[in-house]
């Protein structure tokens, strides 16, 4: 299936462009409690709904990372955007890797926020049933909630994300997207990348924490960055909001520094 130009918001006036891909649970909404703090002024964000979210519901497709990285370009062609910087959370963690790996001369910085590794994620059996049968089970989604996020957050907070999730996700797309962010592995495609690369992980975040992180994105980007966040789990757009936008908007920058280092 041909490329297809995502639904997005665009936000900012800045020189820096910078595309952002949500994750598992959630359409391009996962990223509104950010949205009143990012820096306008140096940054243009925009933010996608993959296939099979949000604004994109009825868009059919494959629902592979594959595919969400070749319609994450067509944005930015559609944008005009040559060269841009990428964020995705969790999944879309995933799908952001894949661009670098069919594009990597357009991408000034990646940016994954408990990102998923090009490696796939292995799941036990009893594991995978939950995520499996989550599609179709709210509660499944709750269970997954509450557990990447320590266990510990308001019973109130995790009834409204289960219900946004549930509202902004198409169930048949929801469960093919598990196979291909958890089941395939490109991690040669982007082994050695000199692209600078930083992961935000979350210190209550089980699964796709510092541990995982430094066996995997940290040994396949040359120069791969690890900052852990300790009072979030595996939502830190949620979590702690203010505490993401600053360092994931001080790595950006950073470009801005190195190239200006470079001019003298």
């Amino acid at each position: 299936m041909a490329p297809h130009v995502l639904p997005h918001t665009l936000v900012g006036e800045g020189s820096h462009h910078v595309l952002a891909v949500h994750g598992w649970f959630a359409d391009r909404s996962a990223y509104a409690a950010i949205l009143p703090d990012l820096d306008l002024e140096t940054f243009r964000y925009a933010f996608v709904d993959l296939r099979g979210y949000g604004e994109s519901l009825n868009t059919g497709g494959s629902f592979t990372t594959r595919e969400g990285a070749a319609d994450v370009l067509a944005v930015a062609d559609h944008l005009g955007w040559e060269r841009f910087s990428l964020v995705g959370h969790s999944m879309g963690g995933s799908v952001v890797q894949r661009v670098v790996a069919a594009a990597p001369e357009r991408v000034r910085r990646l940016v994954g926020v408990s990102p998923v590794p090009a490696s796939g994620l292995p799941m036990p059996p009893e594991q995978w049933e939950l995520f499996a049968e989550a599609a179709d089970r709210p509660e499944n989604r709750r269970v997954i909630l509450d557990l990447t996020t320590g266990g510990n957050r308001p019973s109130a907070w995790l009834d409204r994300m289960v219900q946004q999730s549930v509202g902004r996700s198409d169930a048949k797309a929801f469960r093919a997207w598990l196979d291909s962010w958890a089941g395939e592995d490109f991690h040669e495609d982007v082994m050695g990348s000199p692209v600078p690369a930083l992961a935000v992980v979350g210190a209550l975040d089980p699964a796709l924490g510092a541990a995982l992180t430094r066996e995997t994105w940290m040994r396949w980007y040359a120069r791969a960055e690890l900052a852990e966040i300790g009072g979030a789990g595996h939502y830190a757009m949620d979590e702690t909001p203010l505490e993401l936008v600053r360092t994931v908007e001080d790595f950006l920058r950073a470009d801005g520094a190195e190239a200006g280092a470079g001019a003298e």
